[in-house]
C-alpha cells in the first residue's frame, strides 16, 4: 500500500476585513441628548420601552440609607438603528415619560412591560 503524503494545511485567503461579517453589539448610550440625536436619526427604526420593577432585598444588615438609593423601578429605551441597537437606562420616572414625549413622532414605539425582575 502506498503511504499517504502528508501535507501541510494551508488555509483559505482571508477575505479583507471590509468584506468580513461585523459582529453587530449593542451600544449603551449614557447621555439623554446624544439618545434623542439618535432618534431623530433616518435609520432609527423601532423604539422599545421597557419598564422593570426590581424586588427590593429581604437582608436585615441592609440600610435605609442604601435602600432609599436603590431605585424600584427601571426604565430602559432602546431604539434599533441599522447597524446597532442603542440602548438607555433610567432610575427617574419622571425623566423617562419626559423622554417618552420627546422621541420623535415618526418613530414607532413599543411598550414592554415586565412585573418583576429576577436577581
Amino acid at each position: 500500500m502506498p503511504r499517504a503524503l502528508l501535507l501541510p494545511i494551508i488555509p483559505a485567503v482571508s477575505q479583507p476585513s471590509s468584506k468580513r461579517l461585523q459582529v453587530k453589539m449593542p451600544q449603551q448610550v449614557r447621555d439623554i441628548k446624544k439618545f434623542l440625536e439618535i432618534a431623530r436619526r433616518k435609520d432609527a427604526t423601532l423604539a422599545r420601552i421597557k419598564k422593570t420593577a426590581i424586588k427590593p432585598s429581604a437582608t436585615v444588615a441592609q440600610s435605609k440609607a442604601k435602600a432609599a438609593k436603590t431605585p424600584t423601578h427601571v426604565t430602559k429605551f432602546k431604539i434599533r438603528c441599522s447597524k446597532y441597537l442603542y440602548t438607555l437606562v433610567l432610575d427617574d420616572a419622571e425623566k423617562a415619560e419626559k423622554l417618552r414625549q420627546s422621541l420623535p413622532p415618526g418613530l414607532k414605539v413599543e411598550d414592554l412591560s415586565v412585573k418583576a425582575a429576577k436577581k
